[in-house]
């Protein structure tokens, strides 16, 4: 990868972008805005602060597309670059084994488009093992915000509906502490 994660630690800490605080309104999270971003990466590349629990997709210029999300839990998180190697429409949820040991009573799937599919009505899936980028159900949408996933990047379903129009498969994804 041209950019190292700490290089894009670093741009984030030298831009102030820590200040860029998860917004609420009512406890509710509040979804994507465009803001300043200047942190030196390609347009198109997708930046996860797993500390600001924000996922930014550059759009050159000095700015970049700014979402709530959940990250993974302590000792879930992930940080390093990935890429997008599929794009999934209702996708359908086998829980990993590493969920079903804390949650055996989970179902072997949960059918895409289901109100309790955790994946919402899209996913990203990186060449990581068992991590997406994906939406959430109603129920789970006061995580967005925290550290709640077991390493997936959660985003409110009108958000992963916008992102995923966005990005390609190939797409670029750098996740930092």
């Amino acid at each position: 990868m041209p950019f190292a994660a700490s290089m894009v630690r670093s741009a984030l800490t030298a831009a102030g972008l820590a200040c860029l605080a998860l917004t609420s309104a009512g406890g509710q999270a509040v979804a994507r805005q465009v803001v300043s971003f200047t942190v030196d990466v390609p347009p198109g590349t997708i930046v996860i602060s797993q500390r600001e629990r924000r996922l930014y997709l550059t759009l050159g210029e000095g700015r970049a597309i700014r979402y709530p999300v959940a990250v993974g839990k302590v000792g879930k998180a992930w940080s390093g670059w990935a890429r997008i190697d599929a794009k999934h429409v209702n996708p359908a949820w086998s829980p990993p084994a590493v969920v079903r040991r804390d949650n055996p009573h989970l179902p072997d799937m949960i059918p895409g488009g289901s109100p309790s599919n955790p994946m919402g009505p899209r996913a990203l899936t990186l060449d990581l093992p068992e991590i997406a980028i994906h939406g959430t159900t109603e129920a789970m949408r006061r995580s967005i915000g925290t550290a709640a996933s077991y390493g997936c990047i959660r985003m409110l379903n009108e958000d992963i509906l916008d992102l995923f129009d966005r990005v390609q498969v190939g797409t670029a994804v750098v996740a930092i502490p």
